[in-house]
């Protein structure tokens, strides 16, 4: 079955929107909160919010498109098991550690897939939506993989070793802005490997 279209405004809404009440409800509570006489930090608070909203989100797209991306499924569960430990714990420690652990995971698998079984399992992921010839899914997904370990030992630096504040911005759009610039580095592989699907 085809993915049915939705518009691209509500697309980015129900992509940004959690993200954004995350950041903002973390701005509200970042003093922490009281909820039946226990005290939660700005950071668990803020993911009281967000675990379900992003779930209400995921839902939405389903209702509507009647898929969700594999890599979106992975990353909600990450997010769900994580906060969830983060607020039934009452630590911020686990959802500090999420993006670690949900970099980590894919430029292992796609780290395994590429360097031990010589495969793309990125093809696998998005070969529906770009056509590249099977030199340009490699090198794609070797990018990746630096990128994603990059990313899960860079916010390992910022939360310990950077404020709170410095944290949240970079969970919330940093990593956003960062993801970004890498893809506007690879324009140029994309289209120097791009097959061309109405020639010939």
């Amino acid at each position: 079955m085809a993915e049915k279209q939705i518009n691209p405004l509500l697309k980015l809404l129900l992509e940004i929107g959690p993200v954004a009440v995350y950041f903002f409800a973390y701005q509200r509570f970042s003093d922490g909160i009281t909820l039946g006489g226990v005290e939660y930090g700005g950071v668990v608070a803020a993911t009281m919010v967000f675990v379900p909203l992003m779930l209400v989100s995921m839902a939405v797209s389903w209702s509507l498109t009647r898929t969700l991306p594999r890599m979106a499924v992975f990353t909600a569960i990450i997010v769900v098991v994580f906060g969830g430990l983060t607020v039934w714990l009452n630590d911020d420690t686990f959802t500090k550690m999420r993006p670690t652990v949900v970099y980590g995971m894919f430029a292992f698998i796609l780290g395994v897939g590429l360097f031990v079984q010589g495969r793309s399992y990125l093809q696998y992921l998005m070969g529906e939506t770009m056509a590249l010839d099977d030199e340009g899914w490699m090198k794609f997904t070797r990018n990746w993989v630096f990128f994603f370990a990059f990313m899960a030992v860079f916010n390992e630096i910022i939360w310990r070793g950077f404020s709170e504040e410095v944290w949240i911005w970079l969970d919330t759009f940093g990593q956003m802005i960062l993801t970004f610039l890498f893809l506007a580095t690879q324009f140029p592989l994309l289209r120097k490997h791009m097959i061309d699907e109405d020639a010939g």
